[in-house]
C-alpha cells in the first residue's frame, strides 16, 4: 500500500487528538477535492514497517485517542489489505484507541447495513475484514455544492458520521451523534435477526 502523508498530531479528522494516515490513490475524483495529490495510485510512498511504527508510536501516549485513516480512498481495492492490517493491529494492541475511517463509499455499499449486503466482494470484505475494527465511519463522496465548514468531521453535508459498532449491533446505520455512549452495546442488538 502507498500513502501520501502521516500527520502525527491531528485535531481535525475526528474527535480528540489523534494520528492521521492519508492513503494514496482514489478512483472518485470529487470536484474541488482538498487532496487531489492523493488520487494517483503510483504517487506518494510505499508504506514500510518503519512507517507503520512511526504512525503508531504517538498512539502509545495516553493523550492520543484515535487513529484516522483517510486519503485518497482507504477502501479502494488497492488499499484494502493494508488498511485492514493496520486496523486489526490497533484494535488488538491498542484497544482503547478509536479508529476513524473516511470513505467516498456509502456505508450500505460496504456492508454496514446487512439489509443491503449482497454478493458484492467489496461489501463482503469490508463487513468481515474492516468494519469490525473501526469505531467511526465518515461515508459518502465530497460534494462541493454541499460544502459546510461548520459541519463536524466531514467536508459536505451529504456525508454521514456513523457509529460503526452500534450500527453493526442494530443492523442499520446509526449516526455518531444519535448514540448514547453510556449504554451497553447489547441494548442496540437487533432481536429480529
Amino acid at each position: 500500500m502507498r500513502y501520501a502523508s502521516i500527520r502525527k498530531m491531528d485535531i481535525s479528522n475526528g474527535e480528540g487528538l489523534g494520528v492521521a494516515l492519508f492513503v494514496q490513490g482514489c478512483h472518485f475524483h470529487c470536484k474541488n477535492c482538498f487532496n487531489k495529490e492523493t488520487w494517483d495510485f503510483n504517487g506518494g510512498k510505499e508504506l514500510t514497517t518503519w512507517d507503520v511504527l512511526e504512525l503508531l508510536r504517538p498512539l502509545t501516549n495516553p493523550q492520543y485517542t484515535r487513529l484516522s485513516i483517510l486519503g485518497g480512498e482507504p477502501l479502494a481495492p488497492e488499499n484494502l489489505s493494508g488498511v485492514s492490517a493496520i486496523c486489526k493491529f490497533v484494535q488488538e494492541f491498542m484497544p482503547s484507541k478509536k479508529i476513524w475511517l473516511y470513505t467516498g463509499n456509502k456505508a450500505e455499499d460496504i456492508g454496514l447495513d446487512l439489509h443491503y449486503l449482497n454478493s458484492d466482494p467489496l461489501a463482503n470484505y469490508c463487513r468481515k475484514e474492516i468494519l469490525p475494527y473501526i469505531d467511526v465511519l465518515v461515508d459518502g463522496q465530497y460534494v462541493d455544492e454541499l460544502k459546510d465548514m461548520s459541519y463536524p468531521w466531514a467536508g459536505s453535508t451529504n456525508q454521514r458520521v456513523i457509529d460503526v459498532k452500534i450500527s453493526i449491533c442494530a443492523n442499520k446505520v446509526v449516526l455518531w451523534n444519535e448514540t448514547d455512549k453510556d449504554q451497553p452495546l447489547s441494548l442496540y442488538h437487533n432481536t429480529a435477526e
